[in-house]
């Protein structure tokens, strides 16, 4: 390391240890059972678990709505419940989160853990814990999460930066490695949209009827039986249709956590043109032909990478606050 150090250049050094301290926030200080023997009788991750359960029961997309939530809110200065803020010029009213989902769910979590022991337990711990509850529900993997994180005094819409639908997969690594992901975990991150939802305005024009700009055109890295039946019966070529829902994996298969999304890839039936590009991109076919080829792969992976994305820029200690309510500042 330190020889790799020396032969970088003063700004390189400087810019790279600033990626490796936005990435590393407080997460130093997190800690697996941080809740433990501080709300009184209560386990905090029994509660927020249960709670989970019984929204999924009744509503099993609220997978897919955290996954987002999550990603949304540790791709923007952190897991730092930036994104929960209501009012004017917050995170949620910037345009890529105006069809986020689930703050409700937080919201009831946060109420119920507020009645059991009051001011003790972080939104953003929230955000992670509910997440990972409800990815094992989806026959998604069950894994451990750190906990500790507390509540950034800060949710401005204008710091909302997040990766487009349109990106090649060389954007898409460049973005992620913003986050300290490598272009393997960016690849399997994406995989989250194997329980994701789009609108057909988000590939009408981008694949299905103005492909590189010129009318009447396809995208040719689309299956063409797939394109035929979003051009008939999904994203007919008319105003009315933009709203209409498009799974990005099979029907099926949209409500659980599988590899299937990357089997699709291969098939070259992704949606959005960011998952088509994987598998269009040599650089990272190879993984998702790994990742479509063994489902226990992708399940322990993913874990791992929702667990490092969940401790992304975090704050810790005395940082920040323990927020009442997830919707405003204290």
């Amino acid at each position: 390391m330190a020889a790799s150090a020396a032969r970088m250049s003063a700004p390189a050094l400087m810019v790279a240890l600033a990626v490796l301290a936005f990435v590393a926030g407080g997460s130093a200080q997190l800690q697996y059972g941080f809740y433990k023997g501080k709300c009184n009788a209560s386990d905090v991750e029994a509660v927020v678990q249960g709670i989970v359960k019984a929204r999924f029961a009744r509503e099993a997309p609220i997978v897919a709505y955290l996954l987002r939530l999550q990603f949304h809110e540790c791709a923007v200065n952190g897991c730092d419940g930036g994104l929960l803020i209501d009012g004017p010029g917050s995170e949620k009213t910037a345009a890529p989160n105006l069809s986020v989902k689930g703050y409700d769910l937080i919201a009831a979590i946060k109420a119920e853990l507020e009645k059991r022991c009051p001011g003790v337990v972080s939104c953003s711990d929230i955000e992670i814990l509910a997440t990972r509850d409800a990815v094992a529900l989806a026959g998604g993997p069950a894994y451990a999460v750190r906990t500790g994180r507390r509540d950034r005094r800060q949710s401005r819409a204008s710091d909302v930066n997040l990766p487009a639908p349109e990106y090649t997969a060389a954007q898409a690594v460049a973005y992620y490695a913003r986050l300290g992901m490598t272009a393997y975990e960016t690849v399997v991150l994406l995989g989250a949209h194997t329980v994701g939802a789009t609108r057909c305005s988000a590939i009408k024009n981008s694949r299905l009827y103005r492909y590189g700009g010129k009318p009447g055109a396809t995208d040719p890295s689309m299956d063409p039986g797939t394109a035929s039946v979003y051009k008939k019966w999904v994203c007919p070529n008319v105003t009315s249709s933009d709203g209409n829902t498009v799974f990005l994996d099979d029907q099926w298969s949209a409500l659980k956590v599988d590899n299937n999304y990357y089997k699709n890839l291969q098939l070259r039936r992704g949606v959005l043109s960011v998952d088509q590009n994987l598998y269009r991109d040599g650089s990272t076919r190879w993984i998702v032909d790994q990742l479509a080829n063994n489902a226990g792969l992708f399940q322990a992976q993913f874990a791992k990478v929702l667990a490092k994305l969940s401790e992304v820029n975090v704050l810790t200690g005395t940082q920040g606050e323990i927020r009442k309510v997830c919707s405003k500042f204290n």
